[in-house]
C-alpha cells in the first residue's frame, strides 16, 4: 500500500463511529486517498457524521504515530477493506470491519480454519478435550482460530503450535500489541511469530468489554466452522456460535456430563441444531465443501486473477452447473438473506455457503451486510444473464 494511503487509511480508521459508511466510501471512491480526496460533501453523502468528519480532519496525533510506528515494524501489516487481500470469509458477515492490523503473516487469513472457543474457566476434561481437537486439526492443515482469552482459547492455540508446521490464528479485542490477559504476552509472541495475530483496534488499544462481542464476529467470520468445546448457558462462545450460524457456517458442540455446567451452552446449542461432534473427522468432513471453495480462491489470489470483478465488467463465464439453478433462481434484484435462500432452495447452510462462495468470486453475486444479490452487470446484460443460467 502506498504511504499515502496508508496514511489516509489510518484517519478513516481512527475516525470511529459507524463502520459501514467508511466502508461505503472505500467501496465508492475505491482508494483511501481518494476517499480522503473527495471531502466533506462526500464524506456526509456516505452517511459520515460531524464527529467523524472533524476526527478525519484532525486525527489524535499520538494515535496516528503510534499506528504508524508499529506498522513500520517487522511482520506488521494492515489490511483495508478495498484491498485485495482482505479475506473472503471476513467479506461477507454482516457487519465487516473496516481494517485489519495483522501481526503476522496476513496471507494465513485465507487459510481453512476453525474457531476453537469455549470457557474461560474450563473442566480439566475440557481443557484436555480442546488441546486434543485443536491439535488434530492442526495437523490435517487446519487453521486454529481463537481469541486468546484463558481456558479453552489459550489451549487450543498451544495445541496448533505444538504441531510442527500447526497454523493458528488469535483474534484480539485489544490493538494487536497487547495481549489480554497480560499474562498470554508470551503466547501471542509465539502466535505472531508462526502464525498471524488480529485485530480491527489501532496498536495502543486497551481492553474494553464492548469490544469482546465485537471480536468474536471476526472470529467466527474468519472460520468455516466454530467449535464450542465447554461453554456455560451465558457464555461468549455461545455469541460466537450465533455469529457464524447467521454467517451460514457450521456449528459445533462437544457434549458433556448433564452434571457438568460447563457442557449446558454445548448441550443448548446442540439443541438448537449444532452438530454434536467428538472427533476432529467430523468437523473436517462438515466444513470440506467450502475448504474447497476457500483454496480455489487463495489459488486464485497468488496467481494474481482478478477475484472481485468491478461492476459493469463484460467477462463472459462458463454456464452454471444444473445444481446451481435454484440458488441462482432464488437471487434476484434485491438483496436476500441466508435464511430466504434456505427455505427458497431446500438446501443447507453449509451448501448455500460454498456455492455463494463460488458465485462471489466469479462476480455473479453480490454481498453485503450477510445478504446476497445477483450482480448489477449480470442483471443488464442478456448474454451474461443467458449464460448464468445455462440458456
Amino acid at each position: 500500500m502506498h504511504e499515502e494511503d496508508t496514511t489516509a487509511l489510518l484517519k478513516l480508521v481512527l475516525a470511529g463511529g459507524a463502520v459501514a459508511p467508511r466502508r461505503g466510501l472505500l467501496d465508492t471512491h475505491v482508494t483511501p486517498a481518494a476517499c480522503l480526496a473527495a471531502g466533506a460533501s462526500a464524506w456526509r453523502a456516505a452517511g459520515l457524521n460531524n464527529v467523524q468528519i472533524q476526527r478525519i480532519r484532525q486525527p489524535d496525533t499520538a494515535e496516528m504515530q503510534r499506528a504508524l510506528d508499529w506498522l513500520e515494524q517487522p511482520r506488521h501489516h494492515l489490511v483495508g477493506w478495498h484491498d485485495p487481500d482482505y479475506p473472503p470469509l471476513l467479506r461477507r458477515i454482516s457487519s465487516p470491519p473496516l481494517v485489519l492490523f495483522v501481526d503476522g503473516e496476513p496471507s494465513l487469513l485465507w487459510h481453512a480454519g476453525v474457531a476453537v472457543v469455549g470457557s474461560r474457566s474450563p473442566t480439566s476434561g475440557g481443557r484436555d478435550n480442546a488441546y486434543a481437537f485443536a491439535r488434530a486439526l492442526a495437523a490435517s492443515g487446519t487453521a486454529v482460530i481463537s481469541g486468546l482469552a484463558a481456558g479453552i482459547d489459550a489451549a487450543a492455540h498451544q495445541a496448533a503450535l505444538a504441531e510442527a508446521d500447526g497454523v493458528t490464528i488469535a483474534v484480539l479485542g485489544t490493538g494487536p500489541d497487547l495481549a489480554y490477559p497480560a499474562h498470554h504476552t508470551n503466547l501471542r509472541e509465539r502466535i505472531a511469530a508462526r502464525g498471524a495475530v488480529v485485530s480491527e483496534h489501532p496498536p495502543g488499544t486497551p481492553a474494553r468489554p464492548a469490544h469482546f462481542p465485537s471480536r468474536n464476529r471476526i472470529l467466527a467470520g474468519l472460520a468455516l466452522g466454530t467449535l464450542v468445546v465447554e461453554a456455560t448457558e451465558r457464555s461468549g462462545a455461545l455469541i460466537t456460535a450465533r455469529q457464524a450460524a447467521d454467517n451460514g457456517r457450521e456449528v459445533f458442540a462437544v457434549p458433556g456430563s448433564i452434571h457438568n455446567p460447563m457442557a449446558r451452552g454445548c448441550h443448548r446449542l446442540i439443541r438448537e441444531g449444532a452438530g454434536l461432534v467428538d472427533n476432529a473427522q467430523e468437523v473436517l468432513a462438515a466444513i470440506a465443501p467450502l475448504a474447497n471453495e476457500l483454496a480455489h480462491a487463495l489459488r486464485s489470489r497468488l496467481e494474481g486473477a482478478l477475484i472481485r470483478p468491478h461492476i459493469g465488467c463484460d467477462d463472459r463465464l462458463a454456464p452454471l452447473p444444473p445444481n446451481y439453478q435454484p440458488l441462482w433462481q432464488a437471487l434476484g434484484h434485491d438483496p436476500t438473506g441466508m435464511d430466504s435462500l434456505i427455505e427458497r432452495t431446500g438446501l443447507t447452510a453449509a451448501e448455500l455457503s460454498s456455492m455463494l462462495l463460488v458465485m462471489e468470486l466469479d462476480g455473479r453475486v453480490a454481498v453485503e451486510h450477510g445478504r446476497y444479490a445477483r450482480k448489477t452487470w449480470f442483471l443488464s446484460s442478456t448474454a451474461s444473464l443467458a449464460q448464468a443460467e445455462g440458456q
